[in-house]
């Protein structure tokens, strides 16, 4: 994709960068709006949908004292994900379609799924916008009152969700709730992997010295500290969704921690907190 250049809001000061509502704009922009690149990879009737699509979509919640973004930048079939707001430079038109939020708060229902109707820019393009807004629907599969039946449907909302999970993890901790900075700060370099099986369907977070980063698939460079091994889509989704709480999970045999069962146990305690905002 060509380059851009991402206008992004100045850093919030520490104290309101720790309240509720900013925490999960932060989880919203930064992990569950990235996973429409999946969407894109692994639906092929969306595929299908973007195929020839070229165009900008642009997120933004009024806030004090800087308004808050991301972009979609969407390219023959490819999608990038950006923070801040578009600029592309040399004259270049402004944002496709734009979605403009009252506050944070409606930012966060909307993609909550609750509703909270945004002002939107670019009803010029109706195509383009139901292209979007089907997509922005899609998302909603992470949803734990989503319950698919089909095979398919369920594998896509178990990657979607786990793919998600682990970069909120991480974004939480950069968003610096303070419990989760204390519980990063003091460990080494650690790997938390996260696996289903047989499915091949991989995630996992890295923690260093108070610094965190997610990454999809197995990480290579060295063995975990703790590993989440899933039985199946069924098995996950149980505990993803909290059907079954983490320590029955674990007796039904939905899923098996090697490694250290307190550091489990806590990181478990983390996923659950950022679902908590996710859906509240």
């Amino acid at each position: 994709m060509g380059a851009s250049v991402a206008q992004r809001a100045p850093a919030l000061d520490l104290p309101q960068a720790r309240t509720r509502e900013f925490l999960r704009t932060r989880l919203f922009l930064q992990a569950a709006l990235p996973t429409v690149k999946v969407l894109l990879e692994d639906d092929p009737a969306m595929a299908k949908r973007f195929a020839r699509v070229s165009a900008t979509v642009q997120f933004v919640a009024k806030n004090q004292p800087h308004p808050v973004g991301a972009y979609l930048w969407f390219e023959h079939g490819e999608v990038s994900v950006e923070q801040g707001f578009w600029d592309a430079g040399g004259g270049a038109p402004s944002p496709d379609i734009t979605f403009t939020f009252a506050s944070l708060q409606k930012l966060n229902d909307f993609f909550a799924g609750k509703t909270a109707l945004p002002g939107i820019k670019g009803f010029h393009r109706p195509a383009l916008l139901t292209k979007v807004v089907r997509l922005l629907l899609a998302l909603k599969l992470m949803l734990p009152s989503s319950q698919p039946t089909d095979p398919a449907q369920r594998r896509l909302k178990l990657k979607l969700t786990l793919y998600m999970i682990t970069t909120a993890l991480s974004q939480y901790n950069k968003g610096g709730d303070p419990e989760m900075e204390r519980w990063t700060a003091k460990q080494p370099d650690r790997i938390y992997q996260f696996s289903v099986e047989p499915e091949g369907i991989a995630a996992y977070l890295r923690v260093r010295a108070g610094q965190t980063k997610a990454g999809r698939g197995v990480y290579e460079r060295r063995r975990p500290f703790v590993h989440m091994r899933f039985n199946g889509v069924d098995g996950a989704l149980a505990v993803m969704n909290k059907e079954v709480d983490f320590v029955d999970g674990v007796g039904k045999g939905f899923v098996r921690i090697d490694g250290s069962p307190e550091y489990a146990a806590n990181l478990n305690d983390f996923m659950m907190r950022v679902q908590g905002l996710l859906t509240g």
